[in-house]
């Protein structure tokens, strides 16, 4: 099969992490359903085997649970070592989709929950590719897929850590994509906005702010998981850099983008307002 033609979605060999929810397990689902196998990890290893269990039910291709903490490197390392044989040949998609919730104020935001959402969001991505690429270089195809976000380029007052990771998140992908260009490896950064997920409801914010953000993220969700889950492997397919699934967050980028000084003076002249 040429390279040019390799569609890494389809008929994958595939580890998702935070496979066991959200926009994980629709991802999972997806590569299932497209004939592919997939190992779900997750560090929950009971959501991961509710998912691998659902999949399987579908009988199209293999779902194996995994407990994985994508923040910590041997576990991951591991779980590189251990995929080939789980699937029963070369990993051929990666998706590093693990990721947490946290955010307030610079300053009020306590130094252990930076380090905990730095370590989850941003260490996972990095030894995700870490412990992966070389693996695939090596093949010769295949596609990485990183879940990023919206917020790391909108850059929401209020959402420090997670902005801050998620921006990284981008930075790596696009640094990635320019490294293996040629190389048969395909690279996509997915920035989703408001998608229904367990974020919330396991981030490590403050009540009153959680309740809001609980609040926005069913109001404001345009798009669900499953949406998220289809444009994304349909974008590495493709080989496209950046996926901006919901019509807001591509408002935001072309926005940011355009008149950057502009927009960050809005976004302070918006959030001064709803503040006071």
């Amino acid at each position: 099969m040429s390279r040019k033609r390799f569609a890494p979605s389809s008929r994958a060999a595939a580890v998702v992490t935070g496979a066991g929810s959200g926009i994980g397990r629709s991802l999972a689902y997806e590569i299932v359903r497209r004939g592919g196998s997939v190992i779900c990890a997750d560090i929950d290893k009971a959501r991961a085997q509710e998912t691998a269990d659902l999949l399987n039910q579908l009988g199209s291709g293999v779902a194996i649970a995994r407990s994985c903490d994508v923040g910590k490197e041997k576990q991951v390392a591991e779980l590189a070592d251990a995929a080939p044989d789980l699937l029963g040949r070369p990993v051929t998609l990666v998706i590093n989709n693990a990721g947490v919730g946290a955010g307030g104020r610079i300053g009020e935001v306590s130094l252990k929950d930076w380090r905990w959402c730095v370590q989850v969001n941003l260490w996972g991505v990095i030894h995700g590719c870490h412990f992966f690429v070389p693996q695939l270089k090596e093949l010769g195809y295949g596609g990485i897929i990183n879940i990023a976000s919206a917020a790391g380029f909108a850059a929401a007052p209020e959402m420090t850590t997670y902005n801050v990771t998620k921006s990284g998140v981008l930075s790596l992908t696009e640094t990635l994509h320019a490294e293996l260009c040629g190389t048969g490896v395909h690279v996509t950064a997915v920035c989703p906005t408001f998608v229904p997920t367990r974020i919330v409801e396991d981030s490590r914010l403050p009540e009153s702010r959680k309740n809001f953000a609980g609040a926005a993220m069913s109001k404001w969700a345009l798009t669900d998981a499953d949406t998220v889950a289809a444009k994304a492997l349909n974008a590495v397919d493709r080989n496209q850099l950046y996926v901006v699934p919901q019509p807001d967050g591509r408002l935001a980028w072309r926005a940011k983008r355009l008149l950057p000084a502009l927009y960050a003076r809005g976004v302070g002249e918006v959030y001064r307002g709803f503040v006071h």
